[in-house]
């Protein structure tokens, strides 16, 4: 279906000094400026384009690329703000508009904010909203305990970080499951830790389960340990949750199981300045 803030794939129907105008049936013939014609384009080739409004919101194709389509949630900088409400970078030479109703907060120049974007229907119109209840399900019906699932930070609580779960639904990282720096806008593969009775859902970023995490996390802090030239690292029980993910990238409840299976199984020593290979095993 051929619609504003998408992708299509449109045939060239006509060829003028200055561009080349598309079918774009529904929306008429759809001009595409010369300067985001590939080379040797003719009448009857098909072009994959970007569709929105020109300045003088008129629709219009493009080869660039923006940094997220109609339905899409992605965090975008603001460039301005006007007695009518921000207009924030989305990688095309017309800012996108966010209308001060759809700000949760009045949006500031220079700062970034994780919104969705979406056609306005009144307008016909692509605008961007922070208001991103209204475009989230409230129960997550189609997923289950330990489903892998694409999320977004979106908002930072007392509990942890809120995410967009697949584009659809709201979910929560508690802090006590957080072992990485996470950002506002940060995009990640995760999973359902836990699907609530109420159709919430709590999120790792691990999968569950001492028997997926362990044995694979030792091999992996063994095999770091025999790349290393002294065969040591000063990590321990108390070094902080950052530094062990910076180091070995795992949590620090993973890493320490993993070294207790190594020192059970009599691969490793424990020191107060760090782990240390035995050295018949390097």
């Amino acid at each position: 279906m051929i619609s504003l803030g998408k992708y299509a794939e449109l045939e060239v129907i006509k060829e003028l000094n200055f561009g080349f105008y598309l079918d774009g049936g529904p929306l008429g013939e759809l001009l595409l400026p010369i300067r985001y014609a590939p080379e040797n384009l003719r009448i009857g080739d098909d072009l994959r384009v970007f569709l929105y409004c020109d300045s003088d919101d008129r629709p219009i194709a493009t080869t660039e690329i923006p940094f997220a389509q109609a339905d899409e949630f992605a965090f975008l900088k603001v460039k301005s703000v006007s007695q009518h409400g921000a207009f924030l970078n989305w990688g095309l030479p017309k800012d996108l508009f966010v209308p001060f109703r759809e700000q949760v907060t009045p949006m500031e120049a220079g700062k970034s904010y994780l919104v969705r974007v979406y056609v306005d229907t009144e307008s016909d119109r692509l605008a961007a909203s922070a208001r991103l209840d209204r475009f989230l399900k409230k129960t997550a019906d189609n997923l289950k305990d330990d489903d892998e699932v694409e999320i977004i930070v979106a908002v930072r609580t007392p509990m942890g970080f809120r995410v967009v779960v697949n584009g659809e639904f709201w979910g929560v990282i508690f802090e006590s499951d957080i072992f990485q720096p996470l950002r506002i806008g940060m995009k990640l593969n995760a999973y359902v830790k836990q699907y609530r009775p109420d159709g919430k859902l709590d999120i790792s970023l691990q999968r569950k389960g001492y028997r997926q995490r362990i044995p694979e996390a030792a091999d992996i802090l063994l095999d770091i340990l025999k790349k290393t030239q002294t065969g040591c690292l000063a990590l321990t029980d108390k070094s902080s949750p950052e530094l062990i993910y910076k180091s070995v990238q795992m949590s620090k409840k993973s890493f320490k199981q993993a070294v207790g299976s190594l020192y059970k199984h009599r691969l490793v020593e424990l020191k107060d300045d760090g782990i240390y290979l035995l050295k018949d095993k390097k």
